[in-house]
């Protein structure tokens, strides 16, 4: 997923560059009265992109305009995919492990992520993990996001988490090394009265 979107976004930016560089640069020349194509519209630093009559016209057609307003809506929304793309992190779906005989087995990363949960979660003070593996099948990297409840260290938390959870992981997948990212959250209480 992550090569085929950075081969999206090397063409979009590519074509989005050379249409913006086609276009301005024969705007500054138009401007600057310098020649220009035949074929672009403006020659003059005084001309209009659409003429009196030519407006008259475009008004007259009753397709025009909601054929632009249409493909203006997909443009739109097509940008608004490649955002919301862009922030999207690539889940990992499978783990390379060294079965220490010259073979690979492969674990499926959604089972690692299931299992890194469980003891995350298991632990005391933690009321709810979260866990996302990225990066490559022979490198992954964890994201952890840990819900603590009031009474938990994050200190200890932190400790815990990495002997315990990411320790058995990076055993168990044969792994040198686990980096990983967490985030600790508390648990939003309300205040006791004391009466």
């Amino acid at each position: 997923m992550t090569v085929v979107l950075r081969r999206v976004n090397r063409i979009v930016l590519a074509l989005a560059g050379l249409l913006l560089v086609v276009g301005g640069g024969a705007v500054l020349a138009a401007g600057f009265d310098l020649p220009v194509p035949a074929w672009w519209p403006w020659s003059d630093r005084d001309d209009v992109l659409l003429t009196r009559s030519q407006r008259q016209h475009w008004r007259a057609e009753s397709w025009w305009w909601p054929v632009v307003i249409a493909v203006l809506g997909l443009v739109v929304l097509l940008a608004l995919w490649w955002l919301i793309v862009q922030f999207r992190r690539a889940r990992l779906r499978e783990v390379v492990v060294d079965s220490g005989d010259g073979e690979e087995a492969v674990v499926r990363g959604r089972a690692l992520e299931a299992v890194l949960e469980a003891d995350a979660g298991a632990q005391e003070g933690v009321a709810r993990a979260r866990v996302s593996l990225t990066g490559r099948r022979a490198a992954p990297r964890t994201r952890v996001a840990l819900l603590l409840e009031p009474y938990a260290s994050p200190a200890d938390t932190l400790t815990a988490l990495s002997a315990e959870a990411l320790g058995n992981a990076r055993t168990s997948a044969g792994l040198r090394a686990l980096p990983t990212e967490a985030r600790l959250r508390a648990v939003k209480h309300r205040a006791r009265r004391v009466t």
